[in-house]
């Protein structure tokens, strides 16, 4: 693919962007996480966002994908599923009160987060530097205005 949506994982310079533009729409998530306060920040999300372009830079690097085409998407898979644990973790330790005792389900939005972090890391990683901060944004732009939208709502 040579086209300007994409960045070749084959020099330095192009790793080392698409590392930086994961780390970045890690960023935009996380920082409105910890804004909020939220129990998964900044840092949280830029990790999720950084370990998941890593994932997907592996089989770039060694040039698997070239011998294997689906070795590229069973790693995805792995991510996606994998991230689960994590947000089902945020999950589970959101829905303790302070006797350990099952309250409200909370921490949803924040899983969600976590695994659009990751997706965002994926989407960097395979070089769709615009996809994934066009859909940063997007998932900004989700936490902050619908959830004013939600609250009229209810």
């Amino acid at each position: 693919m040579t086209s300007t949506y994409f960045v070749s994982p084959n020099d330095i310079p192009s790793v080392v962007f698409r590392i930086c533009v994961a780390l970045i729409v890690g960023a935009i998530i996380g920082l409105e996480r910890q804004l909020r306060n939220k129990p998964a920040g900044l840092r949280t999300h830029m990790l999720v966002s950084f370990g998941s372009a890593l994932f997907v830079l592996i089989p770039l690097q060694m040039g698997i994908h070239s011998d294997s085409p689906d070795a590229l998407s069973r790693v995805i898979q792995g991510v996606a599923a994998g991230i689960g644990f994590l947000g089902g973790g945020e999950i589970l330790r959101a829905t303790r009160d302070q006797d350990g005792e099952l309250a409200d389900i909370r921490g949803l939005t924040s899983a969600a987060a976590i695994w659009v972090s990751a997706a965002l890391g994926v989407v960097s990683g395979c070089g769709l530097w615009r996809l994934s901060l066009i859909s940063a944004i997007l998932g900004l732009l989700v936490l902050r205005v619908f959830k004013h939208l939600e609250r009229r709502l209810q």
